[in-house]
């Protein structure tokens, strides 16, 4: 697949600029969520300071950027710069066990189980998987995992099975991190999959289903 689409830019590895990230990138075309970040970066408004002391507009015009939910984006930013100021030392216990980094992570709103996951591999250096729906509807429809009710337990599901076939190397899952779901994104869509085009075509279950008279 790195062949196909090209090198993917990977999220920042700073935990409060990952954490912008990612609340721009909730439900946001890439374009979209780089378009809210380059706004966030001209006010300036990355750190945990200068978004808390930024006004309300100029933060609503710039998360605005990246497409709806407004309200819950400025909220979560506002919410997580007083997280991060209050406990300067975050990024450190990231850094540390993985429990107590997933303890951390639950003071931080919007992120979701995807989000705490990149928080994790790309902040706290953990070799975990990120998992969203859209990861582990490609996992089902690879045939790596059988698809099941209940979106948290499918992403669980297909979590284990990457997580055994992805060498625990720190680089290489965050490239692969980057590039699946770039992949889920842009080819393996929920909703009319572009599977003439897929990289992946030839080994897919899915795609064999849908080309079978």
């Amino acid at each position: 697949m790195r062949a196909f689409y090209g090198p993917q830019p990977l999220p920042p590895r700073d935990p409060f600029a990952l954490y912008v990230w990612e609340v721009m990138n909730f439900q946001a075309a890439p374009l979209k969520r780089e378009a809210a970040l380059a706004a966030l970066r001209r006010i300036p408004a990355l750190t945990p300071d200068s978004i808390w002391k930024t006004p309300l507009p100029k933060l609503e015009a710039a998360a605005g950027l990246a497409g709806p939910h407004l309200d819950e984006r400025v909220r979560a930013l506002r919410t997580g710069a007083d997280a991060f100021r209050r406990r300067p030392e975050l990024g450190r216990v990231l850094a540390g066990p993985v429990l107590g980094a997933r303890r951390a992570l639950r003071s931080l709103p919007q992120l979701g189980g995807a989000g705490a996951g990149r928080m994790l591999l790309f902040a706290g250096d953990h070799p975990v998987i990120p998992v969203d729906a859209a990861v582990a509807r490609v996992a089902v429809r690879l045939g790596l995992c059988e698809e099941t009710a209940g979106v948290r337990r499918q992403a669980r599901r297909a979590r284990r099975v990457l997580d055994a076939l992805v060498p625990r190397d720190l680089d290489a899952r965050r490239r692969v991190a980057q590039v699946i779901e770039h992949h889920a994104q842009s080819t393996c869509a929920e909703f009319d999959p572009h599977c003439g085009i897929c990289p992946l075509a030839a080994d897919c279950a899915f795609a064999a289903r849908r080309v079978t008279p």
